[in-house]
């Protein structure tokens, strides 16, 4: 049975690939696995039928079978464990991947999102200059401690997993910021990742969702393979 995610109508994101049903399509189309989308209004995203599939009315949701899950961590590590490709085979490798997954998703991604979100509910206001330096230092912290622990490394820990991608997925919410680009191998790890196949046709994907939409021709829903 194909899958089926949930993703936006019209994303807020702009077709650049940082909402969050990407790390999905990039980790169903890493692993080789077809899937099926429902596309969603925001208003559509509150309504009792969403809601029951994730109780706070966000997106993406994964359902297969009589399976429903939702949180993007949770969604990627199930796809991740049940077809090869992001996990190593090894328990000490597969359980090495997981933590950093949990470190992308609670460690390093928390102050980017206070970033943003001072940036949308902030910035008039008078004292959003003076603690811009305060938000982009705590960043700057996990950056430091993520490009030393990288290194020269290509991937976090041997070959790409899912820790990867969850990493670089994160890290891409810094886009335009110019604090990825004064860690070298950071933003050229980033660019590897971006480079992947599997990314390309998940990029793509999201990218025709939001061309559509722009069009005036977003659809109840698409299919992947």
């Amino acid at each position: 049975m194909r899958p089926v995610i949930t993703a936006f109508e019209a994303s807020p994101d702009r077709g650049r690939g940082q909402a969050r049903d990407m790390r999905v399509r990039w980790a169903l189309e890493e692993v080789g696995q077809p899937y099926d989308v429902r596309l969603l209004s925001f208003g559509e995203m509150k309504e009792a039928a969403h809601l029951a599939l994730q109780p706070f009315g966000q997106v993406p949701t994964y359902e297969e079978g009589g399976l429903v899950l939702f949180e993007t961590g949770a969604i990627v590590l199930h796809v991740a464990g049940r077809r090869a490709g992001l996990l190593p085979a090894d328990a000490g490798g597969r359980a090495r991947a997981v933590a950093w997954m949990f470190a992308a998703l609670n460690t390093v991604e928390p102050p980017i999102v206070e970033r943003e979100q001072a940036g949308y509910a902030e910035r008039d206001a008078p004292w959003y200059k003076a603690r811009l330096p305060l938000l982009d230092g705590r960043i700057r912290q996990r950056l430091d401690a993520l490009s030393a622990r990288l290194a020269a490394a290509d991937w976090l820990d041997g070959a790409f997993s899912a820790g990867d991608l969850m990493m670089v997925s994160v890290l891409r919410r810094l886009e335009g910021s110019g604090m990825l680009e004064t860690y070298p191998n950071l933003a050229a790890y980033v660019a590897r990742a971006e480079a992947r196949p599997a990314y390309g046709r998940a990029f793509a994907a999201q990218l025709a969702v939001f061309r559509a939409a722009s069009d005036g021709g977003a659809g109840p829903g698409s299919s992947q393979t």
